[in-house]
């Protein structure tokens, strides 16, 4: 599960620096994916809710920072 969620991050980063605009839906279908099992596994009774959805969250941040950092650095290009 490590190298998809390394992989998409990778993916959305290329497509935001090079495609800024397309860049926006995969970002937001990836991250609603995730929220989903976030919130499934919230359901868990508990701190187990918590250790199970922590995961899916850290996941939906790090999909939002690699888009966000790939349209940043397409914005500081001289040209």
């Amino acid at each position: 599960m490590i190298f998809a969620i390394v992989g998409i991050c990778v993916v959305l980063a290329v497509l935001a620096f090079f495609v800024p605009r397309l860049s926006r839906h995969p970002e937001r279908g990836t991250q609603r994916t995730l929220g989903v099992g976030s919130r499934a596994g919230n359901k868990a009774p508990g701190i187990l809710g918590r250790i199970l959805s922590k995961p899916f969250r850290s996941s939906s941040k790090a999909v939002g920072r690699s888009g966000s950092a790939g349209r940043r650095a397409r914005g500081r290009m001289p040209f």
